[in-house]
């Protein structure tokens, strides 16, 4: 028997210290490079954004890809990539740790609108707002020191 999954993920992390190191106009180029990133693990990317201090992923994890793994394959990946190309001068590593929430496939279209409005949301929202906000949607139970 085949193996069928559909597991929607929303991954998100941010820069160290949250600093604002992923200026435009190379931010297009980050996500560019992630999206293929995913597409070399048989994920399937919706969209990838976000702001200077944070990136937003909505994906498919194949079920042969372990989430952990591909987020440190993503980190480890894109820090070298900004060394390499010098893209974002002032980087200087994503934070630890990492956020991934599951949702019902009919939640992507909204999820993709999410991701693609970063800019604008974050006008009104800081991102450790924004971060709060979705671990208690999803019950995810957390120390605010732990959110830097």
């Amino acid at each position: 028997m085949s193996t069928f999954t559909q597991i929607l993920y929303q991954i998100v992390f941010s820069t160290k210290n949250r600093e604002h190191s992923l200026i435009e106009p190379s931010q297009e180029k980050l996500y560019r490079y992630i999206w293929g990133i995913l597409r070399n693990n048989n994920c399937h990317p919706y969209r990838v954004g976000g702001v200077e201090d944070h990136i937003h992923i909505v994906t498919h994890v194949h079920q042969s890809v372990a989430l952990s793994d591909l987020v440190k394959n993503i980190k480890l990946a894109s820090a070298d990539y900004f060394k390499k190309e010098k893209i974002f001068p002032n980087f200087s590593g994503w934070q630890d740790g990492y956020g991934a929430f599951t949702y019902a496939y009919k939640s992507k279209d909204n999820l993709i609108e999410n991701v693609k409005n970063q800019k604008e949301h974050h006008r009104k929202i800081n991102f450790k707002a924004e971060y709060i906000d979705l671990l208690t949607e999803h019950g995810i139970e957390f120390d605010e020191k732990y959110l830097i």
